[in-house]
Formats: structure tokens, sequence, C-alpha cells
């Protein structure tokens, strides 16, 4: 595997957290019997991979900044670097018993995404990048965004709110109009693995409204870097800063982007 030793330090920490993780997983379909429930079990999980991340990012560039889902933001003595960590997108999964979720960690400079990992632990999938690199699964099989061009061929995943989001109303109009026109929609519960199969061409496109950045700071620059496209649903959004992103190759990212601002 050719990358940085930034990229490699990173692929090394996601590693040893899905480690962790499967342990923690194989535990977690125990607990489903339980009367204790797996609820507070997943949590330790979560929070011992980030823990086990840190520990290796920030040992290996202690200068850097950090950003965690579970621990929050610490600035860096490095003010123009930091990391962004995931330690576990799709909780929800992990915690029915469902091998779909992910560790995502991403490299920001000055602002912008420079090196990107997710892993997909249950399936052994590393999916990484660096700007300007392009992107790649596990040890030397590089990914690109899939060659539809029709909208009717395509199959798009996304997010449904759940809960109280806000974002629910839109989502459904989303779905209705763009539903018809597609091949499928699918929702399987993590933003930043949803992301990695559109770079490697599996699903053709994927949009959400309420993100946060950990979530898809990482699978954003694996699309460019697969040759797809990345923006905020509208104009005027950013989508690491907003959360609304929609992401597809090109010719089906101005189709897709459009039914989502039909109103």
């Amino acid at each position: 595997m050719q990358g940085s030793a930034n990229l490699n330090l990173m692929i090394k920490a996601a590693r040893r957290a899905g480690r962790s993780l499967v342990k923690d997983f194989r535990e977690v379909e125990n607990l489903q019997v339980s009367t204790k429930g797996p609820g507070d079990f997943v949590s330790r999980a979560d929070r011992e991979a980030e823990r086990l991340i840190k520990e290796d990012l920030m040992t290996g560039r202690p200068t850097y900044g950090w950003l965690g889902e579970e621990t929050g933001e610490t600035a860096g003595a490095d003010p123009t670097r930091r990391w962004i960590v995931d330690p576990l997108d799709g909780t929800t999964n992990f915690l029915h018993g469902m091998p779909h979720w992910a560790v995502s960690i991403a490299l920001e400079h000055k602002g912008e995404i420079v090196s990107a990992v997710v892993y997909d632990p249950a399936k052994d999938e590393m999916f990484w990048a660096e700007k300007g690199a392009g992107a790649w699964l596990n040890d030397s099989r590089r990914i690109r965004v899939s060659g539809r061009r029709s909208l009717s061929e395509a199959v798009f995943a996304t997010g449904v709110p759940f809960g109280a989001k806000k974002t629910l109303p839109a989502t459904l109009r989303d779905l209705a109009n763009l539903m018809p026109a597609c091949a499928g929609v699918r929702r399987w519960g993590s933003a930043s693995l949803d992301l990695a199969f559109v770079a490697a061409g599996r699903f053709d496109g994927f949009w959400e409204r309420e993100l946060n950045i950990w979530d898809i700071a990482a699978g954003t620059l694996l699309v460019r870097e697969a040759g797809g496209l990345v923006s905020g649903i509208r104009d005027d959004q950013n989508p690491l800063e907003d959360g609304a992103l929609v992401a597809a190759n090109e010719p089906l990212f101005a189709p897709l982007r459009n039914l989502l601002n039909d109103r």
C-alpha cells in the first residue's frame, strides 16, 4: 500500500479500533436476549474505539487538533491540521447485530479534507484516499464511481431521519420525487459507508439533509477522488458545515440534485 505517513497511521488506527469493535460486536449479539439490554454496552464499545484511535493518532501527531464524536474537540498546537473521527458510524446497526457499520477517520488541513479512511471491519474492507492520489479499496484496488448515465438505471442511498429530526418532511418529499424516476433507494444506516459505496460504484449517488461532519468528512474525499461530485443540496450549503449533501457520478449529479430541489 502506497500512501503518506499520515495515511498509514490512519489505517493502522482504524484497524486497531475495528478489531476491538468486532470483538464487542460478537458480545452485542448475545446481549440481545438479556434483560440488561445492549445499549450501555454499545456506548462503552464506541468510547473504547475512539480512545484507541485517539491514542494512536495523537501519539503519532501530538500537535494536530482533534474532533471526535464521543470526546468532542481539542485544539492542537498546529492550528492548520485536525483529525475528524467517527469511531462507530452505524451504531444502531451495531446495536441490533447487523454487520454494516464503519470506522471513519479524516485529516483536515487548512479547512480541506486531504486524507480519508472508511473501514468496514465486518467485511474487512478498507476504503482510503488522499487528495490528488485517487481512491482505493484495500491494498491495491483503485475504485471509481459508477458509469451509469440514466436515473432509471440508478440506485441511490440516503438516510431517513428518525425520532424528532426536523428534516423528515423534506426527506419524504425527496423520496416521492426520486423513487418514481430511479431503480431504487436504499437506507443502510451508515453515511460513511454509503459514500464509500458511491466511490466504489456500488451506489450511483447519495444524499442526506442532517448529518455531522464526522459522518461525512472521510466519505466526501473518497467520492471526489473516485471521480464523483459532492456539494450541498442547495447552492448556499457547505456539506461539512451544514450537514446536507448530495454525491453522485458526473452524469447523474445534476439530475439528482434537481429532483431534490424540486419543491
